[in-house]
């Protein structure tokens, strides 16, 4: 899953650098709504959102956009591409300095009309007087593919400011509706109740105290959802600060939190290993969630379990919730590469079963890689899941000098700064999408490759802001958040 986009700012300013569970389902294009995850046209296949949340519109600096890479057999964004702003028809709302509109994505069926809808967030939306109040909105799904919007209505918006700033979809009581969690910069998680209307009515509201310290500005970096103990009930994993209080030092933490028929609860509540970035996929295949961490900081952080270039954690899922922890980075056997400061290795992690096997196999964004004289070019590494997790032979790298991907390695591009993997094309086989939010001095692009059926396939397709139809001033940072 994804940053929320003020966190990955201040990271990546320190750096030098400014989807729960795959469900593939393939299926060709039908009259009826295909009831398939993120497939917003109802066509069989699963969509791509892209954003770029600081993308002006209309002169309006950081007003934001989200574009959508239809699926199609030839891959996302390779038949059809739609790109939404605030000043978009029926879109509520409109385009206005800094509202940083996609600066997050959850997609899902919330009114439970067979066609996906995308939830959008632009933390930095003004509500009246309350600058940077914040504000979520549903675009909805349909035949055609997105097309007008309602907003969620903001409960307690005199608290906090930045509301949005992540929002995640999953069934979090078991009822068989989407439900939505909407974070702001406190501690407390607003989850709105499936049953959503067009006219902004919800199935209720309940709130929930994450355990984690209460800074304010920014105590919610993270939300990923899955169901990691098989209870047919999403769990979710909230990233954050953890201390004694406000005034004391604090450092990163995550804690698990299971659904219940209620909905989340901090009833048996686990803490994980650190890292902002996580992703909830089955891969070694039991039926349990497994629960991928990157901690992409260098030692010296004084964040809990750091590694020297930065590594990823899988926690595996049971019966009872997260258990069991297996480690990678680039000094593990078979990862392509090697511990080097600055790295960033797992600075983004996504899941999805690329060879069809029943494992879900993890890719792993590395955006601060140094490649030849090339600082911060960055790479992206694939590791198979199998029978006893993951399987570091037969692993992957991609970067822009490999043969087949657009571009070419330059300083400061940061490949692999956004990771999803996604079935695009029906085959019941995911595929990559790569954001590369500062290619050409952060004005990005997204490049999407093919599963070839056993592996990625490096041949893969460069998409820009001309292509979709966004302006190149300031820096748009398109590519910053990838989500389908």
């Amino acid at each position: 899953m994804h940053k929320n986009l003020r966190t990955a700012l201040a990271t990546a300013t320190a750096a030098a650098l400014t989807g729960g569970l795959l469900v593939a389902m393939a299926g060709p294009a039908s009259a009826a709504p295909s009831g398939v995850d993120s497939d917003f046209n109802g066509d069989g296949y699963r969509d791509v959102a892209v954003t770029a949340p600081l993308a002006s519109v209309s002169g309006k600096g950081g007003a934001g956009a989200v574009t959508i890479l239809y699926g199609s057999p030839q891959g996302a964004g390779a038949s059809k591409t739609q790109t939404l702003t605030q000043d978009s028809a029926g879109v509520p709302g409109a385009a206005e300095k800094d509202d940083q509109f996609g600066a997050h994505t959850a997609p899902g069926d919330f009114n439970g009309d067979g066609y996906a809808d995308l939830a959008v967030g632009a933390p930095g939306e003004d509500a009246g007087t309350d600058a940077n109040g914040g504000t979520v909105v549903i675009l909805w799904g349909g035949s055609g593919g997105l097309a007008g919007g309602t907003t969620v209505s903001d409960p307690t918006r005199s608290i906090h400011d930045w509301f949005g700033q992540v929002v995640a979809a999953g069934d979090y009581d078991g009822d068989g509706k989407a439900d939505l969690a909407i974070a702001s910069d406190i501690n407390k998680i607003d989850i709105y109740r499936g049953g959503f209307t067009k006219s902004g009515s919800t199935g209720g509201l309940y709130t929930v105290t994450a355990p984690i310290l209460k800074v304010s500005g920014t105590d919610i970096f993270n939300l990923t959802p899955g169901d990691t103990n098989a209870d047919g009930r999403t769990d979710l994993v909230v990233d954050g600060f953890e201390g004694d209080s406000q005034s004391d030092y604090s450092y990163n933490a995550n804690y698990w939190l299971p659904g219940s028929s209620s909905g989340i609860t901090t009833s048996g509540a686990q803490k994980l290993p650190a890292g902002v970035i996580s992703d909830i996929g089955d891969v070694n295949g039991d039926d349990y969630g497994d629960i991928v961490i990157g901690n992409s900081w260098d030692p010296g952080t004084e964040t809990p379990g750091t590694a020297k270039g930065g590594s990823v954690d899988v926690v595996y899922g049971t019966s009872y919730g997260p258990d069991g922890i297996e480690r990678v980075n680039q000094n593990t056997a078979g990862v392509p590469g090697s511990n080097e400061t600055g790295d960033n290795f797992g600075y983004e992690v996504s899941l999805g079963d690329i060879n069809g096997d029943g494992h879900d196999d993890l890719v792993i964004g590395a955006p601060g890689e140094d490649l030849g004289e090339f600082k911060d070019a960055g790479m992206v590494t694939v590791i198979y899941g199998g029978t006893s997790g993951l399987l570091e032979t037969g692993s992957q790298s991609l970067h822009q000098d490999t043969p087949g991907v657009p571009g070419g390695n330059e300083e400061g591009d940061g490949f692999g700064g956004e990771v999803l993997l996604s079935d695009v094309t029906g085959d019941g086989k995911a595929d990559l999408t790569v954001g590369i939010p500062w290619e050409n001095d952060s004005n990005g692009q997204a490049v999407t490759f093919n599963s070839d059926g056993l592996k990625i396939n490096a041949t893969g397709r460069g998409i820009g802001l001309g292509t979709v139809g966004l302006s190149s001033a300031g820096y748009p940072m398109y590519g910053f958040h990838v989500n389908g």
